[in-house]
């Protein structure tokens, strides 16, 4: 470990186009060969007339079926499993509140690779073995606590795991400890900056905060932006999905423009969601991913559902593995209004433009004599509730920008600091109480 080197893995980080091809080719053709013994995969290989070695570019994995959560779920617990259990040693597994847990298996090289990945990540923003890492997620099931702990820790660094939430034993390990980076989702940092200005702590002055990664829920840039104004801290975006190993597929580097994915890990593709062929290179579609180094749970051609776009394949940071633009939100979870497709995250990069507004929103669809209506929730940075005269002229100015990005005319509420529910996990952004669900 070279701490001076800009690499981590300097070997995979900065192959050249046609080296990561050559090995994508290599792993793609020993996928197929795992997934094979999978009866899922079997049979539709075998419908399809696949075999290994009809796999001779990484073009050839649009030869291959697609992979949907509802596989997973039809397969619930381990019909996907390409080892056996004997050889697997944690799992994780989504909430199943519609349905059956989607369920990840790992083996123990499956848990180093991801290991790996993470510290990757964490090095290629700056992090070094003498850093404070302070991992403010959920642990348990879902995978950003564990996945960012045994990252960090595989890079060397002294880990908090504070897990989520309990802002005030947040602030005081920040300063007791000198913890120099944060992992958290964007929604709970703006809630810890909240606390730190009620308890007179400045995070530039009282703290040694210098890195954030942030992730697990959409969020715009000017989200981003505000997070990094309000601690003085570069916060740099994270992707991860349980399906794909957890948090580690994708992460921004010091120039921080676009997610790089790591294409040693995966196959990456972007394809129109409704005809699922491949859209051109700066248009908008879903992700799709193929697990290039997994043992217990191969996946091939994951359907994310998240909406991106290619960025580019090089970066001044001398990393060749292709950049993907933040998620703009997901297929399934756009909102469908009066014949309009609008996405939450249309909805922040407007808010967080004004600076009246503080970081907490909440986007309610209802029925009104038979009309669909949108009321977006906003909360006041400061508290002006009687002036009236500003309240309406920023509230008609809200709605103006609102309109003028999803072409319909929200009703517009603005409401004081604190009174909006938050959460210590991904916050809540819409709730859909329509008679007829689009």
């Amino acid at each position: 470990m070279n701490i001076d080197s800009p690499y981590l893995h300097p070997e995979y980080e900065t192959l050249s186009r046609e080296e990561i091809s050559k090995l994508q080719t290599e792993r793609l053709q020993e996928t197929v060969r795992r997934c094979a013994k999978v009866p899922f995969y079997e049979r539709k290989f075998r419908e399809m007339g696949i075999k290994a070695e009809d796999i001779t570019s990484p073009q050839d994995v649009r030869k291959l079926p697609f992979t949907t959560k509802q596989d997973l779920r039809d397969t619930y617990p381990f019909g996907l499993a390409a080892v056996p259990l004997t050889d697997c040693v944690r799992l994780h597994s989504s909430s199943g509140t519609t349905g059956n847990p989607t369920v990840i298996l790992h083996t123990k090289n499956d848990l180093d690779e991801w290991a790996n990945q993470v510290a990757r990540n964490l090095w290629m923003v700056g992090l070094r073995p003498d850093d404070v890492f302070q991992n403010s997620s959920g642990y348990g099931m879902f995978t950003g606590g564990l996945g960012f702990q045994y990252g960090a820790e595989r890079m060397g660094m002294l880990t908090v795991p504070a897990a989520a939430g309990n802002s005030l034993r947040q602030i005081k390990f920040i300063k007791d400890f000198g913890t120099t980076a944060i992992h958290a989702v964007p929604s709970y940092l703006t809630r810890l900056y909240e606390v730190m200005q009620e308890q007179g702590v400045d995070p530039r002055r009282d703290t040694k905060l210098r890195v954030f990664a942030i992730g697990a829920e959409p969020h715009s840039e000017e989200q981003r932006q505000r997070i990094e104004k309000m601690f003085g801290v570069k916060a740099y975006n994270s992707f991860g999905m349980s399906e794909m190993c957890g948090p580690g597929v994708g992460f921004e580097c010091q120039e921080q423009n676009g997610l790089h994915f790591w294409e040693d890990y995966y196959i990456v593709e972007i394809v129109n969601p409704e005809t699922l062929e491949p859209v051109p290179d700066g248009e908008i579609g879903e992700l799709v991913l193929t697990t290039l180094r997994r043992e217990a749970m191969p996946l091939i051609r994951y359907r994310t559902r998240d909406l991106t776009r290619v960025l580019g394949r090089t970066c001044p940071c001398g990393r060749n593995h292709i950049r993907l633009d933040r998620m703009r939100g997901r297929s399934d979870d756009m909102m469908v209004l009066r014949g309009v497709n609008i996405f939450p995250i249309q909805i922040e990069k407007i808010l967080m433009t004004f600076p009246e507004l503080a970081s907490n929103y909440l986007i309610t669809l209802t029925t009104d004599n038979d009309n669909d209506n949108m009321t977006v929730e906003v909360e006041l940075a400061e508290m002006f509730t009687d002036d009236y005269a500003r309240l309406q002229s920023l509230t008609k100015s809200i709605t103006r920008a609102l309109k003028d990005e999803i072409l319909l005319t929200p009703i517009v509420k603005l409401v004081p600091k604190g009174s909006l529910p938050v959460s210590e996990g991904k916050a809540v952004r819409v709730v859909d109480k329509r008679k007829v669900y689009q």
